[in-house]
Protein backbone atom coordinates (compact mmCIF):
# COMPACT_ATOMS: atom_id res chain seq x y z
CA UNK A 1 0.00 0.00 0.00
CA UNK A 2 2.90 2.35 0.74
CA UNK A 3 4.14 1.98 -2.81
CA UNK A 4 0.73 2.09 -4.45
CA UNK A 5 -0.23 5.56 -3.18
CA UNK A 6 2.96 7.33 -4.43
CA UNK A 7 2.69 5.37 -7.68
CA UNK A 8 -0.86 6.59 -8.29
CA UNK A 9 0.06 10.19 -7.45
CA UNK A 10 3.10 10.02 -9.75
CA UNK A 11 0.96 8.64 -12.56
CA UNK A 12 -1.54 11.49 -12.38
CA UNK A 13 1.09 14.18 -11.99
CA UNK A 14 3.28 12.66 -14.69
CA UNK A 15 0.47 12.44 -17.22
CA UNK A 16 -0.61 16.05 -16.79
CA UNK A 17 -0.50 17.73 -20.18
CA UNK A 18 -1.37 21.41 -20.37
CA UNK A 19 -4.13 22.14 -22.85
CA UNK A 20 -3.87 25.21 -25.01
CA UNK A 21 -7.22 26.42 -26.23
CA UNK A 22 -7.23 28.42 -29.45
CA UNK A 23 -8.95 31.79 -29.37
CA UNK A 24 -12.42 31.96 -30.84
CA UNK A 25 -12.70 33.34 -34.35
CA UNK A 26 -13.65 37.00 -34.71
CA UNK A 27 -13.84 39.75 -37.32
CA UNK A 28 -13.80 43.48 -36.60
CA UNK A 29 -14.39 46.12 -39.26
CA UNK A 30 -13.20 49.47 -37.93
CA UNK A 31 -13.81 51.46 -41.12
CA UNK A 32 -16.10 52.44 -42.66
CA UNK A 33 -18.39 52.66 -39.66
CA UNK A 34 -21.88 51.22 -39.92
CA UNK A 35 -24.24 53.77 -41.47
CA UNK A 36 -21.46 55.86 -43.02
CA UNK A 37 -22.40 58.19 -45.87
CA UNK A 38 -19.77 58.15 -48.61
CA UNK A 39 -19.50 60.18 -51.81
CA UNK A 40 -20.14 58.16 -54.96
CA UNK A 41 -16.82 59.37 -56.35
CA UNK A 42 -14.83 58.15 -53.35
CA UNK A 43 -12.98 54.88 -53.05
CA UNK A 44 -13.90 53.04 -49.86
CA UNK A 45 -11.12 52.14 -47.44
CA UNK A 46 -12.06 49.01 -45.47
CA UNK A 47 -9.99 48.54 -42.30
CA UNK A 48 -10.35 45.22 -40.53
CA UNK A 49 -8.79 42.79 -38.08
CA UNK A 50 -9.39 39.04 -37.98
CA UNK A 51 -8.70 36.25 -35.50
CA UNK A 52 -9.22 33.11 -37.63
CA UNK A 53 -9.70 30.69 -34.74
CA UNK A 54 -8.94 26.99 -35.04
CA UNK A 55 -11.00 26.44 -38.21
CA UNK A 56 -10.25 29.60 -40.19
CA UNK A 57 -7.46 30.23 -42.68
CA UNK A 58 -8.05 33.54 -44.48
CA UNK A 59 -10.89 35.93 -45.37
CA UNK A 60 -13.11 36.86 -48.28
CA UNK A 61 -14.46 40.39 -48.69
CA UNK A 62 -18.00 40.70 -50.07
CA UNK A 63 -19.84 43.72 -51.44
CA UNK A 64 -23.62 43.24 -51.54
CA UNK A 65 -23.30 39.45 -51.14
CA UNK A 66 -20.88 39.18 -54.08
CA UNK A 67 -17.34 38.03 -53.41
CA UNK A 68 -15.00 40.90 -54.26
CA UNK A 69 -11.59 39.64 -53.16
CA UNK A 70 -9.70 36.91 -51.30
CA UNK A 71 -7.46 38.39 -48.60
CA UNK A 72 -4.64 36.57 -46.79
CA UNK A 73 -3.73 39.33 -44.33
CA UNK A 74 -5.43 39.10 -40.94
CA UNK A 75 -5.11 42.82 -40.21
CA UNK A 76 -5.02 45.33 -43.02
CA UNK A 77 -6.84 47.83 -45.20
CA UNK A 78 -8.44 47.09 -48.54
CA UNK A 79 -9.68 49.65 -51.05
CA UNK A 80 -13.04 49.09 -52.71
CA UNK A 81 -13.67 51.02 -55.91
CA UNK A 82 -16.47 53.63 -55.90
CA UNK A 83 -19.97 52.16 -55.78
CA UNK A 84 -23.26 53.27 -57.31
CA UNK A 85 -25.50 55.50 -55.17
CA UNK A 86 -27.64 53.70 -52.63
CA UNK A 87 -27.24 51.34 -49.70
CA UNK A 88 -24.52 48.70 -49.75
CA UNK A 89 -23.23 46.02 -47.39
CA UNK A 90 -19.53 45.25 -47.04
CA UNK A 91 -18.80 41.97 -45.27
CA UNK A 92 -15.67 40.09 -44.31
CA UNK A 93 -16.08 36.35 -43.79
CA UNK A 94 -13.53 33.96 -42.33
CA UNK A 95 -13.10 30.90 -44.55
CA UNK A 96 -11.19 27.64 -44.27
CA UNK A 97 -8.47 26.42 -46.64
CA UNK A 98 -11.19 25.15 -48.99
CA UNK A 99 -12.67 28.69 -49.17
CA UNK A 100 -15.81 27.63 -47.28
CA UNK A 101 -17.09 30.22 -44.77
CA UNK A 102 -16.81 28.95 -41.18
CA UNK A 103 -19.71 31.12 -40.00
CA UNK A 104 -17.80 34.03 -38.47
CA UNK A 105 -18.20 37.36 -40.22
CA UNK A 106 -18.70 41.07 -39.76
CA UNK A 107 -20.60 43.50 -41.97
CA UNK A 108 -20.91 47.24 -42.22
CA UNK A 109 -23.69 49.02 -44.07
CA UNK A 110 -22.90 52.18 -45.99
CA UNK A 111 -24.89 54.69 -48.00
CA UNK A 112 -23.36 56.04 -51.20
CA UNK A 113 -24.61 59.57 -51.95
Amino acid sequence: MRILKPLIISFFLGSYVPVVVAADASVTISSPIDGAKISRKSKIEVSYEVVPGPNGDHVHLYVDDKEAVVIRKLKSNHTVEPLDPGKHAICIKIVNKGHTPIGTQACTNINII
